[in-house]
């Protein structure tokens, strides 16, 4: 069964190829959404999949990649939006 998280990442997260290791994960695991930075220095995250390929990116997700202090993560189950794949938005 497919789910859909809305995610909210706080800490050292922008600035430390956080939206590109996220979009390589997701890839990896089949999940599909986008990443992008707030001006809050947080990152939020729409993801989609199943039970075990979202287990295991929020796994990744607490912890981030190699330079990023992960401080807290908040997600909610949302409303599917059906996404064809996962994309990094920038800014503007």
């Amino acid at each position: 069964m497919i789910k859909h998280f809305d995610i909210t990442i706080k800490g050292k997260v922008q600035g430390v190829f956080f939206r590109g290791s996220t979009k390589a994960v997701a890839d990896q695991l089949g999940v599909k959404g986008y990443v992008k930075n707030e001006p809050s220095g947080d990152v939020v995250i729409a993801a989609e999949g199943d039970n075990l390929s979202l287990e295991m990116f929020m796994d990744w997700c607490n912890e981030g990649p190699q330079n990023a202090v992960v401080t807290s993560v908040e997600s909610h189950e949302g409303e599917l939006k059906n996404y064809r794949n996962f994309e990094v938005v920038k800014r503007g």
